[in-house]
């Protein structure tokens, strides 16, 4: 639903500013934040409330039969969550302004079927709408699919060459879902036009990645939306690290310019120095400790590195700047997005351990993913395979062990067999 922010009484809502900090969107740092922030609100549904979408249920297309889909399980319109958490007593709902300057705000956790009288009714019970305009009620939709394990990971159709399918006709939902799919999607019918290696990416490197290996690899049977949870590599998916992990493959494939290439350069090179700082600068006890002690952090006993005291909780960089002149200076030696620069090590720095140790199991699976297999089996005539990894290895066909390992009902031991097979 739409809503008149005129009409909205915001003194009874609890605001919610946006973030007001260096990160942003674009890696270029020319690129500067032009609209002016706009806060959200916070409202929440009653007993009153939910009282009123009772009453409605019988002609919400969702409940009584025109439609026989299944919504999207993360974002469910306020009469699936009635019915659904039938135990709760409140909703936590967002007001979100439509743009810079427009009156119009959208209600999110409000998504509705039901007839505008009853959503209105519904809506003027909460205090803050009692006296609400909407511009436009919430309404549903239905769309169709088809089956994305019947998509190569360069998003073509196994069944038709050069036809190339992305968004919701994979049984996505959401924008960055579709937007993700669809350049995928254009590099890879560029590709098939004027030649070249099929452009895909894998779980270790992007989310678009994961998106795109479970929608062909699993299937869906709900709404796909893309959540962090599932990713099995997410400290290696870091936000920090996004431009590290494409930006070359854009620049090898035309899309990104030698701009942004050199500035990626330029970003590691400052990172790596700072790493390689921290861990050759000593660190002396009659130095350090009595600011150790100062913010109540264990005195040390010994010497140890820089990188030994920037491991620990609640010390970062800028922390170890104001007590290590030659870090400070490095850091001050940074002459773009310094911010940026020194999170990215921060987080290199904290938790090295954790990367190492994800990167190595990554590097495990992306063995796995250089074995192809496609069409050399006859999955059916295996006997020593389970009756549910013939059925579903014949009806994916997947390109490499590794993705056959992830198809449901695939167990190691189905795997084992098919490694197996290969060494003969």
């Amino acid at each position: 639903v739409r809503i008149d922010a005129r009409t909205v009484d915001f003194s009874l809502l609890t605001e919610q500013k946006g973030d007001q900090d260096f990160h942003k969107f674009s890696y270029l740092p020319q690129v500067q934040r032009e609209l002016t922030q706009r806060s959200c609100w916070i409202a929440y549904t009653s007993e009153e409330v939910h009282a009123a979408l009772r009453e409605g249920l019988k002609d919400s297309p969702l409940y009584n039969g025109q439609i026989q889909s299944i919504g999207p399980r993360y974002c469910p319109s306020i009469e699936t969550k009635i019915v659904t958490f039938s135990g709760k007593t409140s909703h936590q709902l967002f007001l979100e302004p439509e743009g810079e300057t427009t009156h119009e705000y959208y209600l999110n956790g409000f998504s509705s079927s039901l007839p505008l009288e009853t959503q209105l009714k519904a809506l003027q019970t909460i205090p803050a709408f009692r006296n609400a305009h909407i511009f436009r009620p919430g309404y549903a939709i239905e769309y169709d699919f088809f089956d994305p394990t019947q998509l190569h990971p360069t998003l073509e159709t196994k069944a038709v060459k050069n036809l190339f399918f992305a968004g919701q006709i994979n049984g996505t939902t959401g924008y960055e879902e579709a937007a993700g799919q669809g350049i995928v999607a254009g590099i890879n019918a560029h590709i098939n036009c004027h030649g070249g290696i099929p452009f895909v990416l894998h779980r270790d490197e992007a989310y678009i990645g994961v998106l795109i290996d479970d929608l062909i690899t699993k299937g869906v049977d709900e709404p796909y939306r893309m959540f962090t949870s599932r990713a099995e590599y997410r400290i290696l998916l870091r936000q920090d690290n996004a431009d590290e992990r494409l930006t070359r493959k854009g620049y090898e494939l035309g899309l990104a310019t030698t701009e942004r290439m050199e500035l990626l350069n330029r970003k590691e090179a400052k990172v790596e120095e700072i790493i390689r700082f921290v861990n050759d600068f000593p660190v002396k006890t009659e130095q350090i400790n009595p600011f150790l002690e100062s913010i109540g952090a264990t005195p040390l006993k010994q010497g140890v590195k820089l990188i030994d005291l920037l491991v620990r909780p609640h010390i970062d960089l800028e922390v170890m700047a104001r007590e290590v002149s030659p870090l400070q200076q490095l850091l001050e030696s940074i002459e773009e997005r310094q911010e940026e620069i020194i999170e990215s090590a921060d987080i290199r720095i904290k938790y090295s351990g954790y990367i190492k140790r994800e990167r190595v199991m990554a590097d495990k699976i992306t063995r796995l993913e250089e074995i192809r297999i496609k069409d050399k089996f006859n999955y059916n005539g295996i006997q020593s395979l389970s009756t549910e990894a013939r059925q579903k290895l014949t009806r994916i066909n997947p390109e490499t062990i590794a993705q056959a390992s992830r198809i449901p009902g695939v167990s190691p031991n189905d795997i084992s067999v098919l490694l197996v097979l290969l060494g003969r």
